[in-house]
């Protein structure tokens, strides 16, 4: 195993409603944090899609059900046309590429974060599992049939998206997976989240690289096609106005920062992590899920089946099947 790998989180908007844009630039950004030398690059939350902050989803009005037909239109089938592409930009740039999405399955969307390995091969896909506040507004709920943690040659890679982050016995269960390269891309800012990745770097003893969009007025429709805020039907927003800070972070197993918080403007941040040398060190201490755990009085068990609303007992070939029979015996 290698000793140390270079990260980088992406700090940057989507060009909402305009999906093939957004991956044009974040082919753009791949290639800028490749030449830093870079060999695992992390997006953020909801980056392919974009993340609907504002008024427009508020309600189930006119504008409101216009909005998320738009926004339906612009997320990606996983797999998918988009996804083979994310492929090809991974194994063109020879990353590890993790990056948020909104995933589109029927009518239902869902918050998700794809992984990638440097060869382009698409590894699989975490569904967020709480969607947060108004969030269930246009979000589904996922399981734990997708959590993964992946074995690279740098260490073990997964993914807690956004506020699942403050849900204990979601990070419990993925330090039970034993992640080391811990990728929280979120919605949320500020020097508080600081705090949550610190702690969560702490708890488990892992890297934690956390990036954040940083988004202006102007990367949304203006109004009154999309509106960010009531008052924006009366008064002209400034298009130049920040209405996400960014804040994107990386954080030792110590609970160092390695790189940001940034509230500055888009950017790419990078940290060299050493995972054989220091993750030992900081599970010294404290392992969560090892010396530390008491299992004989505390324990979790995750069902991490899928959890589907419909089963079918018998295959759609076989039903066929049957009712040609039926049909048979009829005449």
């Amino acid at each position: 195993m290698s000793s140390t790998v270079r990260a980088t989180v992406v700090q940057a908007s989507s060009i909402f409603y305009d999906t093939p844009a957004t991956l044009d630039k974040a082919e753009k950004l791949l290639k800028e944090a490749a030449a830093l030398g870079s060999q695992l690059v992390v997006f953020p939350e909801a980056f392919i899609g974009g993340y609907p902050r504002g008024y427009n989803f508020a309600d189930q009005s006119p504008r409101g059900k216009e909005s998320f037909r738009k926004y339906h239109a612009s997320a990606i089938n996983v797999p998918g046309p988009e996804v083979d592409r994310l492929a090809t930009m991974a194994a063109k740039y020879k990353v590890y590429l993790v990056t948020g999405v909104v995933e589109r399955d029927g009518y239902t969307l869902y918050c998700t974060v794809l992984f990638f390995d440097p060869e382009g091969n698409y590894l699989g896909k975490h569904r967020k599992l709480m969607p947060t506040y108004w969030e269930r507004l246009f979000w589904g709920f996922g399981d734990c049939s997708t959590t993964p943690v992946y074995d690279t040659p740098y260490g073990k890679l997964g993914s807690v998206i956004c506020w699942e982050n403050r849900m204990p016995l979601f990070r419990t269960a993925m330090y039970g997976k034993g992640i080391e390269i811990y990728c929280a891309p979120t919605a949320d800012s500020g020097d508080k989240w600081v705090s949550v990745m610190t702690h969560v770097a702490i708890e488990g003893g892992c890297y934690v690289l956390s990036p954040i969009q940083f988004c202006r007025r102007k990367d949304y429709p203006p109004p009154p096609e999309y509106l960010y805020s009531p008052s924006e039907e009366y008064v002209a927003p400034d298009s130049d106005s920040i209405v996400w800070a960014g804040g994107s972070v990386i954080i030792s197993p110590h609970g160092d920062v390695l790189a940001g918080p940034n509230y500055e403007g888009e950017g790419l941040f990078t940290a060299d992590l050493d995972v054989r040398g220091e993750i030992p060190k900081a599970k010294f201490r404290f392992d969560v899920v090892g010396h530390y755990s008491r299992a004989d009085v505390l324990n979790l068990t995750v069902n991490n089946h899928p959890l589907v609303p419909v089963t079918f007992t018998a295959s759609p070939s076989k039903i066929k099947e049957d009712e040609k029979m039926d049909e048979c015996k009829d005449i």
